[in-house]
């Protein structure tokens, strides 16, 4: 899984941050491997066709995200029907992916990366607002409250990233409190500061195909 993972990196040809602390060293495969999977690939990146360009593009977000074809494709296909009621498509995109219950987890530094916030949200370590949620796809709104559930504290991997969350910076629109455990939704994503590595109108496009 370890290599598979890392050569969606390669392939698209930039840091997804799949595996958490590993992407961060020098044993990233990025940077051990700067070029694409597969023989004679070495050197630099082909030049695209627009069609190609638009693919890559959208399977850079896809997976920067950790979802799957059918549900990445179903939040931009919502947004395209919606055209007209939007003025943002691409702000919209990020808003709606961004408070994706998993993303949440992980942009408040208690997992090191989207897979693993994903596996601890389906284990059910956090609850929201008071009840249990095991779905990662739950959008969460200005207002809500995630919290470490009590079993769940003592756990190997979320005990040990107590000491990180007390001097941990979340994004502006998230709240942590590191010492309880305890957050709050108290804003909107956007994505200035999400920064998505993709070009996210291309995916628009390639979708209204």
């Amino acid at each position: 899984m370890q290599k598979n993972t890392c050569k969606i990196c390669r392939r698209a040809g930039t840091k997804l941050f799949l595996k958490g602390e590993r992407c961060m060293s020098p044993k990233c495969a990025l940077v051990k491997k700067a070029y694409p999977p597969g023989p004679k690939r070495k050197g630099r990146f082909k030049q695209q066709s627009e069609y190609g360009k638009e693919l890559q593009e959208k399977q850079k977000l896809k997976n920067w995200y950790n979802l799957k074809e059918r549900q990445f494709s179903n939040y931009v296909k919502d947004i395209l029907k919606q055209r007209g009621k939007v003025e943002d498509a691409a702000g919209t995109l990020v808003q709606r992916l961004e408070s994706r219950f998993d993303n949440v987890i992980f942009r408040l530094g208690f997992a090191t990366s989207r897979i693993q916030a994903r596996q601890f949200v389906s284990h059910g370590h956090f609850s929201i607002n008071g009840k249990v949620v095991t779905r990662p796809s739950y959008q969460l709104r200005k207002g809500d409250k995630i919290t470490v559930t009590v079993s769940s504290r003592k756990k190997k991997n979320i005990a040990k990233v107590a000491e990180v969350l007390k001097k941990y910076q979340p994004p502006a629109w998230l709240k942590l409190n590191g010492e309880s455990m305890e957050a709050e939704v108290i804003g909107l994503p956007n994505t200035a500061e999400a920064a998505p590595p993709a070009e996210i109108s291309t995916i628009f496009e390639f979708y209204s195909r």
